[in-house]
């Protein structure tokens, strides 16, 4: 009887356990499909600095189907382990099965969001940063104490005490990779329209992005005039928002369809060929527009549509062929390493592309750097919620570029840049962190580079 009495005790424990809802958990098809193989273990990023097997895609995948089966709660322990993935989707070139996990950690993460309640820090912090990074005007409000903190130098104070480091890691994360803030920042130089330079080829939009627009203007203006060189009518609705990149990563549901919603509409009269994108990041999650807005009966076709016109430049540019004569950057051969941007290589597979345009500039020597496929840290927010892995990542990047003694590194995500930047800094070297489209519109203008 004590035996069967514990055992009615167990089930009903195991009834009460916290786990997924029943709004789109983890697919168990999709979890079936892993073999435990642990191909995936040398590529993930988590897993190589923390070297935990709950810490790997094949852990997660194991938790995933133990909260579904109701073996155990989605709890602090549970929600520990999908917090520490980048999402960067390594293991989803690697896996020989072809399991698809990155539907899985963003089915999961969206459960996380609506069913696990974190602590009043974690929450406030993770609410600063959805309400002011995916909104541009909103961000553009701080840029003036910013600009004013960057100006009397006070980042060479806090960085030299630590004292922001003891008080908050994760403030102390984001201080860090802050970009510099140039009268730039406050400006919208580009037009509504922007004429093709010669024969029209091409209409294409042009999204501008939320953090790029800000902080790395100067990659938004050269990628319009590499584009417009090569044929190209630019179009760019101001009424263009943020991708939904951020909270659609982070499980924000509501908040990444309203984003994308917004974006669909602002390009709805434009009569565009393509949608371009310039940045890694935004550009997997513009192509994933169909799959957020799945459920949404007014939306979904518009969805697909939207999604299958977006194109990265890089790959726009690739395939369509430049017209434009280029010339060389520098009167010697110039070595550069172009810096794989997870979401480039792995969520879009696109990685020849920019290295043919950048190999197409007279002089270019392109190295390729030792374990190029690992992320960088930075994965979004991730640098800023997960800073010491970030850390640790980050350092080991820029020592495989710097290793491969290139004379200035190629990066086409803002994310990616920021984070080599700061390890760069952190390591006193002075290589510049360039984006392709800057490259080529050198190239395009006869501009010569200063390294």
């Amino acid at each position: 009887m004590q035996v069967s009495e514990n055992s009615v005790n167990n089930t009903a424990s195991l009834k009460n356990l916290k786990g997924f809802d029943g709004e789109h958990p983890p697919d168990p098809k999709l979890i079936d499909s892993c073999v435990h193989c642990g191909f995936c273990l040398s590529t993930c990023p988590s897993y190589r600095v923390i070297g935990k097997e709950m810490d790997s895609p094949r852990g997660r995948i194991y938790l995933m189907d133990a909260i579904n089966q109701g073996e155990i709660a989605l709890n602090d322990a549970t929600v520990e382990h999908f917090d520490s993935c980048l999402g960067c989707l390594a293991c989803v070139t690697t896996c020989p099965s072809g399991v698809q996990y990155d539907k899985l950690i963003s089915a999961t993460r969206h459960q996380v969001t609506r069913n696990y309640s974190r602590n009043w820090l974690d929450s406030f912090f993770r609410w600063v940063i959805f309400s002011l990074f995916p909104y541009p005007k909103f961000l553009r409000i701080l840029l003036v104490p910013l600009f004013i903190y960057q100006r009397l130098g006070l980042p060479y104070v806090v960085r030299a005490t630590g004292l922001l480091k003891k008080i908050s890691p994760r403030l102390a994360a984001m201080e860090s990779i802050l970009p510099l803030v140039t009268l730039k920042s406050f400006q919208d130089n580009l037009p509504d329209v922007i004429p093709a330079i010669g024969e029209k080829r091409y209409r294409v939009g042009v999204i501008l992005g939320c953090v790029q627009r800000l902080f790395f203007s100067p990659v938004n203006e050269a990628t319009v005039r590499v584009l417009t060189a090569n044929g190209c009518e630019v179009i760019i609705p101001k009424s263009q928002g943020c991708c939904a990149a951020l909270p659609e990563h982070q499980g924000q549901a509501e908040q990444a369809k309203a984003l994308a919603r917004q974006m669909i509409d602002s390009f709805a009269d434009t009569d565009v060929d393509f949608v371009i994108i310039n940045a890694a990041g935004c550009g997997h999650t513009l192509k994933e527009y169909g799959h957020i807005l799945e459920d949404d009966a007014e939306y979904k076709e518009k969805a697909i549509a939207f999604a299958t016109k977006v194109k990265d430049v890089q790959e726009f540019l690739a395939n369509v062929g430049l017209t434009t004569k280029l010339s060389p950057l520098t009167d010697k051969p110039l070595t550069m390493v172009y810096q794989d941007a997870c979401h480039l290589l792995h969520g879009q597979k696109i990685s020849v592309e920019p290295r043919n345009l950048l190999r197409q500039i007279p002089g270019v020597k392109l190295k390729e750097p030792i374990d190029a496929a690992l992320c960088c840290g930075s994965a979004g927010v991730y640098n800023m919620l997960q800073p010491d892995i970030a850390e640790e990542l980050g350092r080991q990047k820029v020592e495989n570029l710097l290793n491969t003694g290139a004379e200035l590194i190629a990066s086409a995500n803002p994310g990616c840049s920021l984070q080599i930047i700061k390890h760069l800094q952190g390591q006193g070297k002075k290589i510049s962190v360039v984006h392709p489209m800057e490259l080529l519109d050198c190239a395009i203008r006869g501009e010569k580079l200063e390294l």
